[in-house]
């Protein structure tokens, strides 16, 4: 990982979201934190901290119970993994992190999105490690660099009981997006 500072930031600009609208659109609500973030953080960051603050972000703005960042090498060997949502006690159970070859696994060969409704019964539900928390729903998405996947962010179980929605997708891939830029420039 580079030792280079990066400033949690986000790029370009988003029209006004309709006042029809009841939430506003996923990925400008998402644009809109990230902006926050980028004030709340004005100086450099290092890309741990940036990171950490988009997986925080990724599951206030789903509403979900637990979110994770993962970034990993070029054999897919987990380099960096950040965590939201999960007690000392649950990190601490954990002692490695899911490897991505389960529910996510996917991402890793076609790069998009995986929406999960039902985890228990999903044929790809393995890869977990011991203690890991039980999930019902998960929403993943991938993380690039230099055109290939280098990770992957994901958040489970909305708090209000429904399952993810396209708005939480769009908003997962723009936070994608931002981290990708991370790990692309500040990372590798």
């Amino acid at each position: 990982m580079s030792s280079e500072h990066v400033t949690v930031a986000a790029s370009g600009a988003a029209a006004a979201p309709s006042p029809s609208l009841s939430r506003p659109d996923g990925e400008f609500e998402a644009l809109l934190r990230l902006a926050e973030l980028h004030r709340r953080f004005a100086s450099p960051q290092k890309p741990d901290i940036a990171l950490q603050a988009i997986c925080d972000l990724a599951r206030d703005l789903t509403r979900g119970r637990y979110a994770a960042l993962a970034i990993t090498d070029e054999r897919d060997r987990t380099e960096g993994f950040y965590t939201s949502g999960l007690t000392r006690a649950e990190m601490k159970g954990l002692k490695v992190p899911p490897t991505g070859h389960g529910p996510l696994g996917s991402l890793r060969s076609d790069g998009r999105p995986v929406r999960i409704n039902d985890l228990e019964n999903h044929p790809y539900a393995f890869g977990f490690p011991p203690r890991h928390p039980v999930m019902q729903r998960m929403l993943g998405v991938p993380i690039w660099a230099k055109g290939e996947v280098r990770g992957s962010m994901y958040i489970t179980d909305r708090t209000d009981g429904e399952p993810f929605d396209d708005d939480d997708e769009r908003a997962m891939v723009a936070l994608a997006r931002h981290a990708t830029y991370i790990v692309e420039n500040f990372w590798y």
